[in-house]
């Protein structure tokens, strides 16, 4: 009898060749003077656009290619094996466009998600403030209706591509005292007026995506900018977080994926003791649990974007919170395990920027905590559990 293969299509397989290709020649040269610069890839963007894979996930009536859940998942982590930064690129249009696709209007999807599918605008998602970050009800930033216009005025925090990304997906309170049911959704343009940008953070990974506080003062856009309706911005905000936990968890595997590929290829070429240290049992125990990890949480995270790529279609998956949380939990946890062993098997090569692990293992630290850090992941499992 003939058995459906648990695996990607063959469409996915040609995708991944394909970005890989241009990972390989175009960003992972680029990667290492990108994070000591710490300035943001303008040409790898441009090199994402041109073979369009900065937003495949962007339905074709937008202009996009249209790709599924899994799709996207390949290009990132794709992308982040040579490059963490420039996975984000990626992963953020996603992120900030996520909540237009679930709830907003056919002439705001129309309007915003077209040129971001042209490569003419980036797009981010602010939700995080200085007090509300995993409690990230308790925000404090407001949005006063005057008229047919709303006033926006707070601070966003850790906003990742903010002062480069054009549009910012944007939660706000507009029913103070209501918690989450008094949240709603704005989209924010840099051009608004009273729109400006923090410093950007000094960080210890993704250091070429810039990661800055996006600031409000008396920010009056139209009230047609309001995503989806009034009071939904909060339950918006989390059913794109099950979407998009599934993109850091790619992430993480293409950072882990770099790390193993590049520990393997050192220990073959290693000498001590007269021969390669691959040939020695202690290497290739690790080498097996670096592998094993990896693997075990890829399948987990294409599994969820099987899910989610169902859940975007108008299929409820009442599994969909558990495992894009499990995926996203499971892959960075590894990515941080093996990133580290990479170091180890790579000695004191390993601990010096001659070499691309060490920059592997700092950028691996980051997917362990946004998105909802790690010990959110285990609370969300766990409601979802005890139900």
């Amino acid at each position: 009898m003939s058995f459906p293969l648990y695996a990607p299509a063959e469409e996915h397989d040609m995708l991944r060749e394909t970005v890989r290709a241009l990972a390989d020649e175009k960003i992972a040269p680029r990667a290492a003077e990108a994070d000591e610069t710490e300035e943001f890839p303008w040409d790898v963007y441009k090199a994402l656009v041109a073979a369009d894979l900065h937003a495949v996930h962007v339905p074709e009536e937008y202009g996009g290619a249209g790709a599924d859940a899994l799709a996207a998942v390949i290009v990132i982590e794709e992308v982040a094996r040579a490059c963490a930064s420039s996975s984000l690129i990626p992963a953020v249009n996603k992120l900030g466009t996520v909540p237009l696709l679930l709830s907003a209007s056919e002439e705001l999807k129309s309007r915003y998600l077209t040129p971001v599918a042209g490569g003419e605008a980036m797009f981010s998602y602010a939700l995080s403030e200085a007090d509300a970050g995993s409690d990230a009800a308790g925000m404090k930033t407001r949005a006063v209706q005057d008229g047919d216009h709303y006033v926006l005025n707070g601070t966003k925090t850790w906003i990742t591509n903010a002062g480069v990304s054009d549009y910012y997906t944007v939660m706000a309170v507009t029913a103070p005292g209501e918690g989450a049911r008094g949240i709603s959704a704005f989209v924010v343009e840099k051009s608004d007026e009273g729109v400006s940008f923090g410093p950007k953070e000094k960080k210890l990974g993704i250091k070429a995506s810039p990661t800055r506080q996006v600031i409000l003062e008396n920010v009056r856009i139209p009230a047609t900018r309001m995503i989806g309706e009034l009071g939904t911005g909060f339950k918006t905000a989390l059913a794109t977080l099950d979407h998009t936990r599934i993109t850091i968890a790619a992430q993480a595997l293409g950072i882990a994926q770099g790390a193993l590929d590049f520990a393997v290829g050192y220990v073959k070429e290693r000498k001590q003791f007269g021969k390669p240290i691959a040939d020695f049992q202690g290497v290739q125990f690790m080498l097996a649990d670096m592998a094993m990890k990896l693997e075990a949480a890829r399948q987990l995270t294409y599994h969820a974007a099987a899910k989610s790529e169902l859940a975007m279609h108008g299929q409820p998956q009442k599994d969909l919170t558990f495992l894009s949380s499990a995926a996203k939990c499971a892959a960075s946890d590894a990515a941080m395990d093996i990133t580290t062993d990479a170091v180890q098997l790579l000695g004191g090569y390993g601990y010096t920027r001659e070499f691309p692990v060490e920059r592997m293992m700092r950028d691996a630290k980051i997917t362990q905590i946004y998105e909802g850090t790690n010990q959110i992941q285990r609370m969300v499992m766990a409601r979802q559990l005890l139900k």
